[in-house]
């Protein structure tokens, strides 16, 4: 499979001004019902995507490295040196991993997937209750109607923000009830355990980036401390022409770490060696990968990888993702190991919310995200 299935990409100097990125041809503004749209032969154009980057539906497995946490959690010294070096090998082949025995508890997993239907499947009427506004990351969105205008991901996502301050031991909680009411309390409680859960593992994983990096397990550790990372519910409903459309386009994803969880369906493809490779659903694994943040973290020693989701004609697939992004006050610069004259800076300082700004406002996420940041940030600065 050749580089015909991907993206298409041009090396910009100036980003994408994506809200207008597209003219809209037509007067009535298209609403994504997936209740409606599920069942719908003759998909709506914005969500046929061009001849070369649609899906590919038959592509070999990824052989992707199992890591079993139990040692390293359990403080055992070699079990924790051999996880840190298949998680250390994984990011420099492609950068995505799975854990298993990772000490979040079953039950807990269950709970955030079949607790997604309580908001899915209301009217959209509902779920516009917390509609996510224009240049925001949080709220609902169905598909990106109000963002884009051509090749939209065949989804519905609700995106929350997570704080690991102690002063904001509520924040996912107190968000959820009071955007969509008291009777969602028990949701939010959900939720908010799941993002303690996700927060708590994706510290475990730093450690052992820090150490497959040789700058010791507390450098990253410390940093992403007191993360404020991002909370998404995707769910992707049936689509009677799958081979047209995508569930998410091809990207890369911005922020540092991404700890996905899938449902039994299936549909994550990643791109390597130049064609697109499946990650076959396993429900006692998480499946890890590195995003731009922390690519450029590491001075670009470890890659974020291109992905995409691809959508079927019969089930609702659903998957939850947590995104670790450091707290909006640090500043992301390469630990002084990972620079020398070798290995000179590969990009400049910046903090989170500039990126996150970047990808909201200006420009619309794919394989080229840090390198259009990095020229828009050099051409800001001077």
């Amino acid at each position: 499979m050749a580089i015909d299935c991907m993206t298409n990409i041009q090396t910009m100097s100036q980003p994408q001004k994506h809200h207008h990125q597209d003219h809209k041809e037509d007067e009535t503004p298209l609403v994504f019902d997936a209740s409606l749209l599920r069942h719908q032969l003759n998909l709506p154009k914005q969500f046929i995507w061009p001849d070369d980057e649609k899906p590919c539906m038959n592509v070999p497995e990824l052989v992707v490295p199992l890591i079993d946490l139990r040692g390293f959690l359990s403080g055992d010294p070699v079990a924790t040196m051999e996880a840190a070096r298949m998680v250390g090998e994984a990011c420099q082949k492609h950068g995505f991993f799975l854990v298993v025995n990772h000490g979040i508890d079953a039950n807990l997993i269950s709970h955030a997937h079949s607790y997604m239907d309580d908001f899915f499947e209301v009217p959209l009427t509902q779920k516009q209750r917390a509609q996510r506004k224009t240049g925001e990351h949080c709220g609902y969105a169905s598909s990106f109607t109000g963002r884009f205008s051509s090749k939209l991901p065949w989804k519905e996502t609700l995106s929350f923000q997570f704080s690991a301050e102690e002063k904001s031991s509520t924040i996912v909680k107190d968000y959820l009830c009071n955007t969509l009411g008291q009777e969602f309390e028990q949701f939010g409680r959900v939720y908010q355990d799941y993002c303690d859960a996700m927060s708590n593992l994706s510290l475990g994983i730093m450690e052992l980036l820090g150490m497959s990096l040789g700058v010791g397990k507390a450098c990253f550790r410390e940093f992403f401390e007191e993360n404020d990372s991002i909370m998404r519910l995707n769910y992707y409903p049936p689509c009677q022409k799958p081979d047209l459309t995508l569930g998410t386009g091809p990207h890369c994803d911005p922020t540092s770490l991404t700890i996905l969880h899938q449902d039994q369906v299936g549909g994550l493809q990643v791109f390597v060696d130049n064609e697109w490779h499946s990650i076959n659903p396993n429900f006692n694994a998480f499946v890890v990968n590195i995003g731009d943040t922390f690519m450029a973290l590491s001075n670009g020693r470890y890659k974020s990888c291109l992905h995409r989701a691809v959508v079927n004609s019969k089930t609702t697939r659903k998957s939850l993702a947590f995104f670790l992004c450091p707290k909006g006050d640090k500043v992301v610069s390469p630990p002084s190991e990972l620079v020398d004259d070798l290995t000179p800076r590969l990009y400049p300082d910046f903090t989170w919310p500039m990126l996150l700004e970047f990808t909201q406002k200006h420009y619309r996420a794919d394989m080229k995200t840090l390198e259009a940041f990095t020229n828009w940030l050099q051409q800001k600065r001077s």
